[in-house]
């Protein structure tokens, strides 16, 4: 057994060879775990900021200029007052994301109890701010006109007090989250992709007929690829976690840092040999490409790291546990966000464990077939 873990090192020393004369692959690893960590975080927004909004005043009342003065810095740009003319055609400029058009008489009828109606045309386009600034544009309109009346801003009197407290990320910062969860997906993703790519790549090089006849077996063989790349993304996480979400992003990380490592090892286990499993199936590079389409893609959708799993049908819940991804979003959600222990997270752990090793040992068994047809 010693001999069998030496040849799998000096094999691992060889694929970390090999990838390092692989530049494209190694400009992918960089920008993956930096370039991609920082623009995934910061260039999607769920927050409304400075979207930019016209308003056409048909009624030039104090109520509408109330209306329009409402509008200002941080969710909204300063409003243009426009003809309606000039409406439609801003909104297929790209110019402004809502159109709000003030009608003739709206203060009278306000005041008269008639219930007139604003009308918001708004750019669908730009799905997250039309949604969130939909609600925002009501609310201030309602404000408005409900202090414009009552010469008081009222609010309905609730029969509870709801005050929500936010352990983590308090001000609700979408780049703490999105930052953190790029990093998760970011891990099942290449390392799928190195391990299934260094096989696809000692196929089409017509090396692994040399490593077959030398007296190695197929478990020295599929280790070595699994520990290597393995360790490479492992790596990557780590400088990843404490350089450009610690440091660039200032992401405050709740729990252990170790013992997300720990679990984040667990992990790539599985993923790699799930790369080899893709790998085996896959005859070229293009091949491997689809695979990871059908394969790697539902495990980042469904994992509950993009959406609650709380919201998917319970028969995908029950299917999904049997996913390593599963486990390790909520073992990476505990830890970094709510600081959870190894006396929490030991469950996902577990269960990680489990699959890791029914993935290498499907793996194998499939690699060891595809050795053996070969010969």
């Amino acid at each position: 057994m010693r001999k069998r873990l030496l040849n799998a090192w000096r094999l691992g020393l060889k694929e970390l060879m090999s990838l390092w004369n692989d530049k494209v692959l190694l400009i992918m690893i960089v920008w993956a775990f930096s370039g991609g960590i920082y623009s995934a975080a910061t260039a999607t927004s769920q927050e409304l900021h400075n979207a930019p909004i016209a308003i056409v005043d048909e009624d030039r009342s104090v109520l509408s200029g109330r209306i329009a003065d409402a509008f200002y810095g941080l969710y909204f740009r300063l409003p243009d007052m426009i003809t309606e003319a000039r409406g439609d055609a801003g909104l297929d400029a790209g110019l402004y994301t809502f159109v709000m058009v003030i009608p003739p008489d709206f203060e009278r009828d306000v005041l008269a109890g008639v219930q007139p109606s604003i009308q918001v045309n708004i750019d669908a386009m730009r799905v997250s701010q039309a949604f969130i600034g939909a609600g925002y544009i009501q609310n201030i309109v309602l404000g408005e006109v409900g202090e414009f009346v009552q010469h008081r801003r009222s609010e309905a009197a609730s029969p509870i007090t709801l005050a929500p407290t936010v352990m983590f990320n308090p001000n609700m910062t979408s780049s703490w989250f999105g930052s953190v969860m790029e990093i998760i997906n970011n891990v099942t993703m290449l390392s799928v992709i190195l391990t299934g790519a260094a096989l696809i790549r000692e196929r089409e090089h017509g090396t692994l007929e040399h490593l077959l006849v030398m007296p190695l077996g197929a478990f020295e063989i599929m280790l070595a690829k699994v520990w290597s790349m393995a360790l490479v993304v492992w790596i990557a996480v780590g400088l990843s976690l404490y350089f450009v979400v610690g440091r660039v992003l200032d992401v405050p990380i709740a729990g252990s840092i170790p013992l997300f490592m720990a679990g984040t090892l667990v992990q790539l286990l599985a993923t790699t040999s799930l790369g080899i499993f893709i790998g085996t199936l896959s005859r070229n590079m293009p091949q491997l490409g689809l695979m990871m389409i059908l394969v790697v893609l539902p495990l980042q959708l469904l994992s509950g790291g993009m959406t609650p799993r709380e919201s998917m049908p319970e028969v995908v819940q029950n299917i999904m546990l049997f996913a390593p991804t599963t486990h390790f979003v909520s073992l990476a959600q505990a830890v970094l966000y709510r600081g959870a222990g190894l006396d929490v997270v030991w469950p996902s752990l577990l269960a990680m464990a489990g699959i890791a090793l029914a993935f290498f040992g499907a793996s194998l068994l499939m690699f060891r077939r595809s050795i053996a047809a070969q010969g």
